[in-house]
């Protein structure tokens, strides 16, 4: 089943960056998270079946976890990579 890319963009409350962290990755659809310096605490890039609702997913499983208090989704298109996303 084909998959789409989302860029998650999350604010932590002071002191809970880590454990929002943690908690993400333990997420099976985020093969990726970073802390992150500047306006947002954490990068995160998730993998969802293209049936799934992009909006029902932020809110219900990363807006719901502990210590998460603002998020900005960036919705991927087209890869563009060496291989050129074959």
């Amino acid at each position: 089943m084909d998959k789409r890319n989302l860029i998650v963009m999350v604010k932590c409350e002071l002191g809970r960056t880590y454990d929002v962290a943690a908690a993400l990755a333990d997420l099976p659809e985020a093969p990726i998270v970073y802390s992150t310096s500047g306006d947002y605490d954490i990068f995160s890039m998730f993998r969802l079946d293209n049936n799934d609702d992009i909006g029902t997913y932020v809110c219900d499983t990363i807006q719901t976890i502990s210590g998460v208090r603002d998020t900005n989704t960036i919705v991927c298109f087209n890869p563009f990579t060496k291989d050129r996303g074959i």
